[in-house]
């Protein structure tokens, strides 16, 4: 038996224990998790350093590295999570609705677990502790399949985490980490129908394509992030300046960073040229259509293929639009669907945008940057569905459940 089916099956026998805990063994469960982070750091720092090094030996470009990269803060970050999901409601066994048919039998609607969630993921090993923790916060059981480039890091985590789950109650077997970072167990895990309940791909647009195409699996599909920043004739121009470079530099290789920028013809004189400057101070590299390099010296032309790309990097493409009707529909053609944002003084257009602009997050004078289970209070997320069933934005807690339907009845017969 492989590596992947005997995981997977493992996991699938845990799901079944795990869906009768209750809440106080999982919230344990995470309190010891988030412990067993903070008491390892060091052990997992080293690890990392591992997975950094040869990184930064493939010439592998910053953004890349920076997601890759793990130090105390962002492990402190990672076990806040973690106590931040613990806080929050545990959505299984709510009853979301219940009601009473005239023959007697009394319907409730009910949350519960998925079952074997399979998360397949690219180089950032927060990702395994997010994943393990919602998972057992919703007693799913969770197969984990990381990129060759987190191996170490990812197996340092996941092995902290399992060992300290399984000592506060929760059932070994619950947390499975894939350690074969051949591709043909991508393939292999993507064919486990009837033992992986539904698959979740978090990565860049060719993993999620190959997810999407060809597994065997339901798929939650977390997009990929092309975000713009759309900038109206009316707004506060201060305002402008800030959000657009945060949203662009704060953390520039996450999906939810902002890729284009679009301002108004009316604004673009006077602001672009002020925008640009305080983008290329933070190291961007801008690319623009023919009326934007009119207002900003030395702007790389931009292709057509710019406006569909996601960067992942100190890059932004800027166009001039004629107003809010050329930027929604310039949204609508080369968007996908994740974060997109306005700024502007003017509420009707603020409300507009918000109408008519297809995403599954939509800003009004704030940065992208915000699109995150953590910032909405979700404690942290399993990735950012762009899709339109299930679930859609920042997945948390609640999209990690299903419904089943209990039904009580006192002997009553169909007809």
């Amino acid at each position: 038996m492989s590596e992947v089916l005997a995981k997977a099956t493992q996991a699938k026998n845990a799901a079944r224990h795990l869906a009768s805990l209750s809440s106080q063994i999982k919230d344990m469960a995470l309190e010891a998790m988030a412990a067993a982070l903070e008491s390892e750091a060091d052990r997992i720092l080293q690890e990392n350093q591992k997975d950094v090094d040869a990184a930064t030996a493939a010439g592998r470009p910053k953004a890349f590295i920076d997601r890759l990269t793990l130090n105390k803060k962002r492990i402190s970050d990672m076990a806040e999570g973690l106590r931040q999901i613990k806080a929050l409601p545990d959505p299984i066994g709510e009853t979301i609705s219940a009601w009473t048919r005239p023959n007697g039998l009394e319907v409730a609607q009910r949350r519960v677990p998925l079952g074997v969630v399979g998360i397949i993921y690219e180089s950032r090993p927060n990702v395994t502790a997010d994943a393990i923790g919602l998972c057992i916060k919703t007693a799913n059981a969770v197969v984990l399949r990381g990129g060759s480039e987190a191996i170490n890091s990812n197996q340092a985590i996941s092995s902290v985490m399992a060992r300290a789950a399984c000592k506060a109650g929760i059932p070994e077997g619950s947390i499975q980490l894939i350690c074969d970072t051949d591709r043909k167990s991508v393939i292999e895990l993507m064919q486990l129908n009837g033992i992986i309940d539904v698959l979740i791909p978090r990565g860049g647009a060719g993993l999620i394509r190959t997810v999407v195409e060809n597994s065997r699996i339901p798929v939650i599909e977390t997009g990929v992030g092309n975000c713009h920043v759309y900038v109206d004739s009316e707004c506060d121009p201060e305002m402008a300046v800030n959000i657009v470079v945060n949203a662009k530099t704060q953390r520039p290789g996450v999906c939810n960073a902002a890729e284009k920028l679009l301002i108004d013809k009316k604004a673009a004189p006077e602001l672009l040229p002020v925008i640009a400057q305080k983008l290329r101070e933070a190291g961007v590299e801008l690319r623009g259509c023919p009326e934007a390099a009119r207002y900003v010296d030395g702007l790389i032309p931009a292709a057509e293929e710019d406006w569909y790309t996601e960067y992942l990097d100190l890059i932004m493409a800027v166009k001039v639009v004629d107003g809010i009707d050329e930027a929604i529909s310039h949204i609508s053609k080369y968007g996908t669907k994740h974060s997109e944002a306005i700024v502007t003084t003017n509420y009707f257009k603020g409300r507009r945008f918000t109408q008519e602009v297809d995403a599954a997050a939509v800003y009004v004078n704030a940065s992208t940057r915000f699109t995150d289970g953590f910032e909405f209070g979700f404690g942290a997320e399993i990735g950012i569905s762009t899709q339109k069933l299930h679930a859609r934005g920042p997945m948390g807690l609640k999209e990690l459940t299903t419904i089943k339907y209990v039904v009580l009845g006192n002997g009553q017969i169909r007809k």
